[in-house]
């Protein structure tokens, strides 16, 4: 047997009513004497027996049985039965359970040590498996749960920064990663009976000691491309200014004032400060 089957048990209700017959007869026949002091023995020992097998099963519980070492069945029904009292019962909960991972350090794809974790949901679809499959699946599903997380961290870039054909990052790629996660945790965990419900990125920074060094090449590449895109803007309207002052006939410069206008143009257009204006009180070509 490798797979979950259903156990039915019998209702708790007759057998309750059962139990409390024999331990009440058995009781008072000690006193008044019915029959034998021996059926009275019987009757005790076979309500405390009757006691033993009850079974009170809450919403997504279940209940794994085991005979003499063999399996049985699980009950997953919820409600008061009865069932063999020699039998093994073994409670597997079907909830959902939610894993917050360790933040771990690992190198990415280019080599740079960054901190990771993850939160998992998950819960049980296969008691069997749970029960006989692994010792101790709550700590089995924490530990292939890092180590999922930390293969993955190894195979892809932080960013773009250094490997910039990359097209699935740890950092802009957050739907992409979590579904390859969830993914990668689910075939580890299968042979426990673990369902995964989800699986995504809590946690992703670059680690301590590179942390200021990653903030600086950051911000830089940041002010380079706003940069770019000043000066772009900046020569685009000097080139509307020079049209626009040829067509309406202003003024007519030769090449070195056109020179210097633009300069100026450019000065104004693309310095990361207030620029004080000076006044020619003079003639233009003086």
């Amino acid at each position: 047997m490798n797979a979950e089957k259903p156990f039915v048990p019998y209702s708790g209700y007759p057998m309750l009513a059962l139990a409390v017959i024999l331990l009440v007869g058995g009781t008072a026949n000690f006193f008044l004497r019915f029959v034998s002091l021996w059926a009275g023995i019987i009757a005790l020992v076979a309500a405390v027996v009757i006691l033993a097998g009850f079974l009170a099963i809450e919403p997504n519980s279940t209940r794994v049985l085991t005979l003499f070492g063999d399996y049985s069945g699980t009950i997953k029904k919820s409600g008061f039965f009865w069932a063999n009292p020699f039998l093994m019962k073994k409670n597997v909960t079907q909830r959902a359970h939610n894993l917050e991972t360790s933040q771990l350090k690992v190198n990415d794809r280019q080599g740079n040590p960054i901190m990771i974790a993850a939160v998992v949901v998950w819960r049980v679809a296969d008691t069997y498996k749970a029960a006989f499959g692994v010792e101790n699946y709550g700590k089995f599903v924490e530990i292939q749960s890092e180590s999922a997380l930390r293969k993955m961290a190894m195979e892809y870039s932080y960013d773009n920064f250094e490997d910039e054909h990359a097209e699935i990052t740890l950092r802009s790629s957050s739907t992409e990663i979590n579904d390859m996660l969830e993914k990668e945790i689910s075939e580890r965990l299968a042979i426990a009976g673990i369902e995964v419900i989800e699986a995504r990125i809590r946690h992703l920074a670059y680690a301590q000691e590179i942390a200021s060094a990653m903030l600086q090449r950051q911000q830089a590449t940041a002010v380079i491309a706003a940069r770019s895109k000043i000066v772009e803007g900046a020569v685009g309207m000097v080139e509307m200014a020079l049209d626009a002052l040829n067509k309406k006939g202003v003024v007519h410069l030769d090449e070195e004032k056109k020179a210097a206008m633009v300069s100026n143009l450019l000065v104004v257009l693309c310095s990361d400060k207030s620029t004080s204006p000076v006044v020619n009180a003079g003639t233009l070509h003086h």
